[in-house]
């Protein structure tokens, strides 16, 4: 296992070097439930990924949906050529912009079915990747069939001000994940038609998503599931 920190002991993302297109940490396979919940046939046809950090989200997709469009924005110079050099950041089939997530998002036209947000400076802090703007910037992003998964570092405070935020933008259609084992909290928000699912359709799902991509979210929906039968968003 190879991990990223940016100057603290906080594991900013890791990669299995025998099977690198693998998400080993928890709440990586969690920002990628989307795939799950709108699983339909060619979808996701576009990612917006901010934040490349160790590159997981990255190499998963461009493993497992290179058909998907893919562009990922970073501000960090440093961090894209550490991905390179030490992460295996894919050479084609993704269009890296440099450049701040947030002024991206408010200056974009292109819309994505998939928008993942996984960006924090070295002492964990989100800035302006955590504000009511934001969100709606990328709400406006979003295609009809379109979803927002959103990392939260937990590890100090609370995300229900964050879950908050995202509510301001996004209304009731807004869904907490429960911490995840290394203190991370993923929010996923979602536009167009609704979703609704029981928890052994999404169990049956989750299976063939699993054999189709190695995505393993039993974990996830074991704590979904302790919430009650039924999943709406």
């Amino acid at each position: 296992m190879r991990y990223l920190h940016f100057g603290s002991p906080w594991v900013q993302g890791a990669m299995r070097i025998a099977r690198p297109w693998a998400l080993e940490l928890e709440y990586t396979r969690e920002l990628m439930m989307p795939l799950l919940l709108r699983g339909e046939t060619g979808w996701p046809r576009s990612v917006l990924q901010v934040g490349l950090g160790a590159a997981s989200i990255t190499r998963f997709l461009h493993h497992h949906f290179p058909a998907t469009r893919l562009t990922v924005v970073e501000i960090v110079p440093e961090v894209v050529h550490t991905a390179r050099t030490y992460f295996k950041l894919p050479d084609d089939g993704m269009t890296l912009v440099p450049g701040d997530g947030a002024d991206y998002m408010a200056r974009a036209t292109a819309t994505y079915d998939l928008i993942v947000v996984d960006g924090f400076d070295g002492r964990g802090r989100a800035g302006r990747l955590d504000s009511v703007p934001f969100y709606l910037d990328a709400k406006s992003r979003l295609a009809r069939q379109g979803m927002l998964a959103v990392n939260f570092l937990t590890r100090r405070k609370t995300a229900a001000p964050s879950i908050e935020r995202m509510g301001e933008a996004f209304g009731e259609r807004v869904l907490a994940l429960d911490a995840s084992e290394a203190g991370n909290v993923v929010a996923l928000a979602a536009v167009g038609p609704r979703i609704g699912f029981t928890i052994d359709e999404l169990r049956e799902a989750a299976a063939r998503l699993k054999a189709q991509a190695g995505l393993d979210l039993a974990g996830t929906l074991s704590r979904l599931a302790a919430r009650g039968g039924r999943l709406d968003l």
